[in-house]
């Protein structure tokens, strides 16, 4: 089955499962209550649902997150909360319209039983948006936010099943109920099999490092390799997530791209930026030093596209995934055409620089640099790359030409607009964010 029909296929059995729980409205629906009461139980019920597959999204499950990439999913993870916020708030806004008199459910003086768990979970879901949102204003670091989010996330699912449990209607009979407990279990198996099934397998495949070596822009190459065992096989420029000198149950884990070529699967390289939380203390890990990977994920490589030449577009350290694929391409000794368009701030802060120039003498790679604050001895481009400098290096006959962008988002932005301005297919322009949190 190609990727194309195995997201067609997963993007089915999602609508699927948040259409499921109108199976209990339509046979659980008491009678006298009307439809507009039933549309709003409806979107309480595809709310809950939606809920509950929040949880699943995020599994990093890598044959759901294949065709999409896990960026896409995780962005997508994110636009829906505000959907299931709405229809959360729909649900007893609807009821109220219809009958003022239950306002007082929400007073907790006055509320009953059943409506103190609906508010307990409208709150949780609240105050974990408000985190995921302004996490960085609040300075909530990393690791803080993802405890507190995965705990938030349980809290709003079970008071939810609670409030639906409390108020009865729709889930009373014999058939509904059990067809209720399967989606409780189904849910509670994902989380078993994130937090246990997943760690306890990245348990038997540990990895060590071999090498920690200074570059420039902040960065550190942490080299590793497999432990007792054959390795992984990844894609060139997919990423995965590292949990470094910790047990694979830590939540101190982070997504680093592979800037090694995927042709040795026993040697592999992450090129890592020092921005703050652990990635600052790269530098200070030592060789030998314990490695557990999840992955690979990710859908921004080469071997995904089918082109008669490459155009890769870099800003900073987001030419990490591209000198993968450039390192991949030159072991497999490609020959279609390449240019390389790396955007960074001063020559201090060019990453690769010595690889770049013998990746040049393997490949059929043209290579400009551009430099936001250079040196006066710089003869190159200076500033950023422009729609001009753009017009001047791309290939004859463009369109022909596969696209991949990683950078900073606002540079990532301004290129995809670019891009599309001179008519190239959408399906040819492959994008790379690093903000995956």
């Amino acid at each position: 089955m190609t990727l194309a029909l195995r997201g067609v296929m997963w993007a089915g059995v999602y609508v699927a499962a948040i259409a499921a729980p109108l199976f209990f409205v339509l046979i659980g629906a008491p009678e006298g209550r009307g439809w507009w009461a039933d549309l709003s139980m409806a979107l309480g019920f595809i709310a809950m649902a939606m809920l509950g597959l929040q949880l699943v999204v995020t599994a990093r499950l890598p044959q759901v997150e294949a065709p999409f990439g896990l960026d896409v999913v995780l962005q997508y993870h994110r636009q829906i909360s505000y959907v299931i916020l709405a229809f959360v708030l729909l649900h007893p806004a609807m009821l109220m319209v219809q009958d003022p008199s239950l306002l007082r459910l929400l007073n907790p003086a006055t509320a009953t039983t059943a409506a103190l768990w609906g508010l307990a979970s409208v709150a949780l879901l609240l105050v974990l948006l408000a985190l995921s949102i302004w996490r960085t204003r609040l300075g909530l670091s990393y690791e803080v936010w993802r405890v507190s989010h995965g705990l938030l996330a349980i809290g709003v699912v079970a008071t939810a099943f609670v409030h639906i449990e409390r108020v009865g209607y729709y889930v009373s009979g014999p058939l509904a109920r059990a067809v209720w407990f399967a989606v409780a279990a189904g849910l509670i198996g994902a989380l078993a099999y994130v937090r246990l099934v997943k760690p306890l397998r990245r348990r038997k495949r540990p990895y060590r490092v071999t090498a920690v070596t200074a570059q420039p822009c902040e960065a550190w190459s942490l080299g590793v390799e497999p432990d007792g065992h054959r390795g992984l096989r990844f894609l060139p420029g997919q990423f995965a997530w590292l949990t470094i000198g910790r047990s694979p149950f830590s939540v101190k884990e982070h997504p680093f791209s592979f800037s090694s070529a995927a042709t040795d699967p026993s040697r592999l390289e992450f090129t890592i930026k020092a921005l703050g939380d652990d990635t600052a203390r790269i530098g200070e890990v030592e060789p030998g030093t314990r490695v557990y990977l999840d992955g690979p994920y990710g859908a921004f490589s080469y071997t995904r596209s089918e082109a008669a030449g490459f155009v890769f577009l870099a800003g900073g350290v987001g030419v990490t995934p591209i000198m993968s694929m450039l390192r991949t391409l030159a072991d497999l000794e490609d020959q279609r055409p390449m240019h390389l368009l790396y955007a960074c701030r001063s020559e201090a802060d060019l990453l690769f620089g010595d690889d770049l120039d013998g990746l040049a003498e393997r490949l059929d790679l043209s290579i400009t640099i551009v430099l936001e604050h250079p040196s006066d001895e710089w003869r190159g481009p200076r500033g950023v790359i422009t729609p001009e400098l753009l017009d001047e290096r791309l290939p004859a006959r463009p369109r022909r030409y596969a696209y991949f962008l990683c950078g900073p988002p606002a540079m990532m932005d301004a290129l995809e607009a670019d891009l599309a301005a001179r008519k190239i297919p959408p399906e040819r322009i492959n994008l790379e964010r690093f903000d995956l949190i």
